[in-house]
């Protein structure tokens, strides 16, 4: 298969319904202002439909029949709430942009040949009327992707101010081994159902069984086998919520080597036993986890910051022309997607848009 450049081929087709509105969207219109820079209307369309193609191809079936107008969460439509997080995201790139010298941010000569020769195989690959129904005119396309380029290393320039020193006591995570009694049982075709009342009693002496000759220095693989019951192994700290929180909570308080007493759930009865109080593994993959924790609220914090201090106008009357109703945009196959923080698979897509179904 060819290998292609990152920006999929958007090609798609306009309801008639949305060509008869008197609400055709005009490229040199703005949709937002940042300050002193203008996201114009072609840009800001180009962008919402790779977004838009995104979600046709990956979240639709989730999304239900009518998709863009049922409700994403309360008072807000799936449409509203991605072109919301589309606003955000050019007003967020222009910031960035506008920031780039305090971070001695440039594009390389490379990289811009790259935004170069992308829109180019772009314009290449669709017909005048498609890259018209999606603003892809070569400008649009360069600008979309160079403002892409640009908050990718702006992201990497300003998380670089992380402090990346994480002790042991921050991350420590601990160990244990544990058994869990359930009380439901799975017959062979898959099926699940709670155990009775009698049942139930009886997992639960099993359980506070096993939890005293824990206790009292028993061998756990040997206590576990008697008692019909697998053990797992888990690393935790106090924050943890799985297998099960009064079980975190309870083992969190022993000290290495200690065992708890039975913990009963709705679903059946623990019994655990800490093995560690550091677990070397497992804490060191929580160092890199807090790192890249604090990578994120520092790029974010900085992002809400300048948005603050800055003066951004969405021009309502240009941005409620890019509807999501009148042109569905989905993926075809493809390969590599440098400069996107957006949804990407091995499997990712070139849209291949399709004229919705009037009845």
């Amino acid at each position: 298969m060819k290998k292609r450049s990152f920006m999929p081929v958007l090609v798609g087709v306009v309801t008639a319904a949305a060509l008869l509105s008197g609400c055709a969207l005009k490229g040199d219109e703005t949709a937002f202002t940042v300050g002193d820079t203008e996201i114009k209307a072609d840009v800001a369309n180009f962008y919402a439909r790779y977004t838009q193609a995104q979600y046709e191809t990956y979240y639709s079936a989730y999304m239900g029949d009518d998709k863009w107008n049922s409700e994403a969460s309360e008072g807000m439509t799936y449409e509203e709430s991605v072109k919301d997080s589309i606003q955000e995201a050019l007003t967020t790139m222009v910031l960035l942009e506008q920031h780039m010298d305090e971070y001695d941010v440039v594009l390389s000569d490379a990289e811009k040949k790259v935004i170069t020769d992308t829109a180019q195989e772009f314009d290449e690959d669709n017909s005048l009327e498609d890259k018209e129904k999606v603003s892809g005119d070569k400008k649009a396309v360069e600008r979309t992707l160079t403002l892409m380029a640009i908050q990718q290393k702006m992201r990497e320039a300003i998380q670089t101010g992380v402090n990346a020193e994480v002790s042991d006591e921050e991350a420590a995570q601990k160990s244990m081994q544990y058994v869990f009694f359930s009380y439901n049982t799975t017959d062979e075709s898959g099926a699940s159902a709670a155990v009775s009342d009698e049942e139930k009693e009886e997992l639960k002496k099993k359980a506070g069984k096993l939890a005293k000759d824990l206790k009292d220095g028993g061998d756990f693989e040997k206590l576990a086998g008697d008692a019909g019951v697998e053990i797992s192994v888990s690393t935790f700290d106090a924050e943890s919520t799985t297998p099960d929180e009064e079980l975190i909570k309870a083992a969190d308080a022993l000290e290495e080597g200690g065992s708890t007493d039975v913990i009963e759930t709705d679903n059946g009865c623990y019994v655990a036993k800490v093995t560690s109080l550091l677990d070397r593994e497992a804490t060191d993959a929580r160092k890199d986890t807090i790192v890249q924790e604090r990578k994120e609220e520092l790029y974010s914090t900085t992002c809400e910051r300048w948005r603050k201090e800055s003066d951004i106008t969405v021009h309502e009357d240009v941005w409620k022309k890019i509807d999501f109703n009148d042109l569905t945009v989905t993926m075809n196959v493809q390969e590599e997607v440098p400069y996107s923080d957006s949804v990407k698979t091995d499997d990712q897509a070139e849209p291949d848009a399709q004229e919705d179904a009037q009845e």
